[in-house]
C-alpha cells in the first residue's frame, strides 16, 4: 500500500508514485508513437468501427462570398445575396483540417488512491499528458477541463507545445492539492457530492465543446448518475467521445482481512472481509457501477478504455489502439 506522511508537504514529497511530476509529464511527448485518433484504425483497435474521424459531419468552414464563375457548383449559390444584388454569388468553403480535442481530467479525492504502485490521480495526469502531446503532433487544438471536488478549471483549446506545457502545469496544480489529511476524511466525500462535482464538469464540458470536437473523459467515473447520462447524450449528439476508466485492481476485489476499518469521515465501522456475504455484496455493487458505465458507453457508441494503475500508461494506450 502506498504510504503517505501527513506532516510532509505535497511539494516536498517528490514521489512520482503519489504526486504527478511535471518533468515526467513532459517526457511523455517522446512516447506518443504507436497510436492515433485518426480513421483507418487497426482491426484490434478500440476505435475500429467507431468512425472516430477528424472530418465529422460536413467538415467545412465558410471562407468567403464571391461572384459566380462558370463551373461553380450550383448548390453553393447564395440566393439571398444573388436576389439582393442582381448578380449570382456563391459561398466558398474550405475543408476543415483540424478540430478541438478536450481532455476532462478527474483530480477528485476518489482518484487519490493506489494500492501498490501509482495513484489513480497520477495515472490520469500521465494519460492526459500522453494524449495532449499526441493531439498537438497531428496539428489539432487541445484544451482541458481539470476538476476536483470543489472546482472546475477550463484550459481553452490551442495549438503548440508551449500550450501543452501550460495545460500540464494546471494539471500538476490540481494534483498537488490532493491531501489525504485535510480532504479525504471530510463529510463532503460521499457519492452525492461525487455526483455533483462530476455533473458540474459535464455541464461545463457541454458549454465549451461545441460541435465536431473530440472529448476524452479521464477518471474513475465515481458519482455517475442519470443526470450524467443525460449530459453525455447531449455531448455525443455533436461530438465524439472516448472514455478512459482509470482503476486500481484492489478496487475490484475486497482485500481478505480478519479486521478491516472503513470510514466515511463521520462514522467508522470494523468488520471482517472474510465473510462471504460481505464479499458478495461488495462484488455486486462494483459490478453494478461498472455495468452502468459500460451500458452508457455501448448505448452511445463510446469507446471505453480501461487503464490500471500498475502497467505503464503508454503501453496500455498503444495496446488499446491496436499498435503492434
Amino acid at each position: 500500500m502506498t504510504k503517505i506522511n501527513d506532516t510532509q508537504s505535497n511539494k516536498n514529497l517528490g514521489d512520482s508514485l503519489i504526486y504527478a511530476d511535471l518533468n515526467e509529464l513532459r517526457r511523455l511527448q517522446f512516447k506518443t508513437r504507436g497510436f492515433s485518433f485518426m480513421p483507418n484504425q487497426p482491426a484490434n483497435s478500440l476505435l475500429s468501427g467507431k468512425h472516430v474521424s477528424k472530418l465529422r459531419g460536413r467538415g467545412l468552414n465558410f471562407e468567403e462570398l464571391r461572384h459566380y464563375c462558370p463551373g461553380d457548383d450550383i448548390r453553393a449559390m447564395d440566393w439571398k445575396v444573388t436576389q439582393r444584388t442582381g448578380k449570382p454569388h456563391v459561398k466558398v468553403y474550405t475543408e476543415e483540417k483540424e478540430r478541438n480535442v478536450y481532455l476532462a481530467i478527474d483530480q477528485r479525492m476518489s482518484m487519490f488512491f493506489g494500492s501498490s504502485h501509482k495513484m489513480k490521480s497520477v495515472i490520469a495526469a500521465e494519460l492526459a499528458a500522453l494524449m495532449a502531446w499526441r493531439v498537438v503532433e497531428t496539428g489539432d487544438r487541445v484544451g482541458a477541463i481539470i476538476y476536483n471536488d470543489d472546482e472546475v478549471k477550463v484550459v481553452p483549446a490551442k495549438r503548440g507545445r508551449n500550450h501543452v506545457v501550460t495545460l500540464l502545469a494546471e494539471i500538476i496544480k490540481k494534483n498537488h492539492q490532493l491531501n489525504l489529511s485535510k480532504s479525504y476524511f471530510s463529510s463532503s466525500n460521499n457519492n452525492n457530492e461525487d455526483g455533483k462535482s462530476f455533473n458540474k464538469m459535464l455541464e461545463k464540458l457541454r458549454m465549451i465543446s461545441g460541435h465536431n470536437a473530440l472529448v476524452i473523459l479521464i477518471g474513475d467515473g465515481h458519482g455517475w448518475n442519470d443526470q450524467s447520462t443525460d449530459h453525455i447524450k447531449k455531448i455525443r449528439q455533436h461530438s465524439e467521445i472516448i472514455a478512459c476508466h482509470v482503476f486500481d485492481p484492489l478496487e475490484l476485489d475486497l482485500p481478505k482481512m480478519t479486521q478491516m476499518v472503513v470510514s466515511d469521515g463521520n462514522k467508522q465501522i470494523q468488520f471482517s472481509s472474510l465473510d462471504k456475504n460481505t464479499q458478495q455484496k461488495y462484488q455486486t455493487e462494483i459490478a453494478r457501477q461498472l455495468k452502468v458505465y459500460d451500458d452508457t458507453a455501448k448505448k452511445y457508441r463510446i469507446p471505453l478504455l480501461s487503464i490500471d494503475t500498475l502497467t505503464p500508461v503508454d503501453s496500455q494506450v498503444r495496446k488499446a489502439f491496436g499498435a503492434r
